[in-house]
């Protein structure tokens, strides 16, 4: 079976580089894509999600924030702003930030809440809790 390359890029560098993936699975804005060899040249966005692999007949997972995909023939470039393997997850911390962030969004509208970065905090401590259950 062909494979094909997987590189997970934050700004700290990269922090998963396998050569032999089967599928990669991702959430872009526009869907569920999944990506395996020969698979034509594309670009697209990331929303924050899950980012699947399969290597070796298993699926590793991670949590990845909003981002971009560039995607080869040979190998796929994920670029976020963070990335964590799912056995990695702190759950307690994910759900202490997801308590905060359901708080400062049922605080009334006239407060100093920045609604918008509430909601992605938001959206970002239900997707780590998410993806941990796959540890």
């Amino acid at each position: 079976m062909s494979t094909i390359a997987l590189d997970v890029v934050t700004p700290n560098g990269s922090v998963f580089n396998e050569e032999d993936c089967e599928i990669i699975i991702l959430q872009t804005k526009q869907g569920e894509i999944g990506v395996m060899a020969g698979h034509v040249p594309t670009v697209a966005a990331l929303k924050i999600g899950s980012l699947r692999a399969k290597i070796d007949g298993q699926f590793e997972y991670f949590a990845v924030t909003d981002g971009f995909v560039e995607i080869r023939p040979e190998k796929v470039s994920v670029l976020v702003q963070a990335g964590e393997f799912a056995e990695d997850i702190d759950t307690e911390r994910a759900k202490q930030a997801k308590e905060r962030a359901e708080s400062l969004l049922q605080q009334e509208r006239d407060e100093k809440v920045d609604r918008y970065r509430a909601e992605l905090a938001l959206r970002r401590a239900i997707n780590r809790l998410d993806v941990s259950k796959h540890s």
